[in-house]
């Protein structure tokens, strides 16, 4: 059942023992959304596959404690967080389940006891209108959190709304923290070597198809998925599509520029549908989002790819025609 943040928060009441779930390899905006509500409520945080570099330094500098793997079993109800499909979580048997998601599909609320969905930028933000329907105090350390998830998960507000701005100004506002702690905070994050490894061999496998103005890239690598079709972004991609692949399980990690997603790349969608078509799960946001088949990782990528030409033929790219524009001047 679709609850409102009111009565999201009165049913956790009736609570006494929550687990806050988020998925595998979590994120700033699922760990910070996880422990906002453990302070205001109370809870576990618990991991079940770990999580990314700046989720554990998040961890590490806000002293959050968390559970790995830890047993649904144990606990009165389990509140998954900013997942959208049962395979981020690795399938675990959840038992009785809450879902808080901001993604454009969330396949979990079908067998929720109840669930608040709707479409934000992060979880992050749907948590804070949580917490000032409640009328919690926003502590110090629960704003740093806040405000690093919303920022790593629009990318550093390059999908963000309105309404993602008004909510980091409320946040500051009330808390007192200043925007330029959370950008220290996280400029301190160390540099994994292996990530920088995996980065420069997946630079070197990549695929470059050009769709008229379009650059539509894809490669492979053994980990780092997200991080790699983020990075062929931030060197010229309008599309990217990264593969990692143990024995048949495969995922496909997709991001795609403002550009591409205004003239109808919606990446959650082509996942989404895909996916279906081998009994497994996709989706996300319309500029990033990812699929979990069992399947050959270079058929489901030239699925995505195909998908991708057909709806980017013969569009303008908005960049391009500007550029072009400004040369002639």
């Amino acid at each position: 059942m679709q609850v409102e943040e009111l009565e999201f928060y009165n049913r956790l009441l009736d609570y006494s023992n929550i687990l806050y779930l988020c998925h595998r390899n979590a994120d700033p905006d699922a760990v910070s959304s996880a422990f906002a509500l453990s302070e205001a409520v109370g809870g576990t945080v618990g991991l079940v596959d770990g999580c990314n570099r700046v989720a554990s330094l998040l961890i590490d500098k806000l002293n959050i404690d968390v559970v790995e793997n830890p047993d649904p079993s144990q606990y009165d109800i389990t509140l998954v967080v900013d997942t959208s499909t049962s395979s981020q979580l690795n399938d675990i048997k959840l038992g009785k389940y809450c879902v808080i998601d901001h993604h454009a599909t969330t396949a979990l609320i079908d067998n929720a006891e109840f669930y608040l969905h709707r479409h934000a930028t992060s979880t992050a933000e749907i948590v804070f209108d949580i917490l000032r329907i409640m009328g919690a105090p926003i502590m110090r350390r629960t704003a740093l959190g806040l405000l690093t998830g919303i920022i790593t998960d629009t990318g550093h507000f390059k999908h963000a709304s309105s309404d993602t701005f008004r909510t980091v100004s409320e946040i500051i506002e009330t808390s007192g923290v200043e925007y330029a702690e959370v950008l220290e905070m996280m400029a301190s994050t160390p540099q994994d070597i292996s990530m920088r490894i995996a980065m420069l061999k997946c630079a070197t496998r990549a695929n470059i198809e050009r769709v008229d103005d379009w650059l539509v890239v894809d490669s492979h690598v053994n980990s780092f998925g997200g991080a790699a079709s983020s990075m062929f972004l931030n060197i010229g991609a309008d599309v990217a599509l990264i593969g990692t692949s143990r024995d048949r399980n495969v995922r496909v990690s997709g991001r795609a520029k403002r550009d591409a997603v205004s003239s109808g790349v919606n990446l959650g969608k082509i996942m989404e549908d895909i996916s279906s078509n081998y009994k497994g799960t996709g989706g996300g946001h319309a500029g990033a989002a990812g699929i979990d088949v069992v399947a050959d990782m270079d058929v489901i990528i030239q699925e995505c790819r195909k998908r991708i030409r057909t709806i980017l033929q013969g569009k303008p790219n908005p960049s391009i025609c500007e550029a072009i524009k400004e040369d002639s001047e």
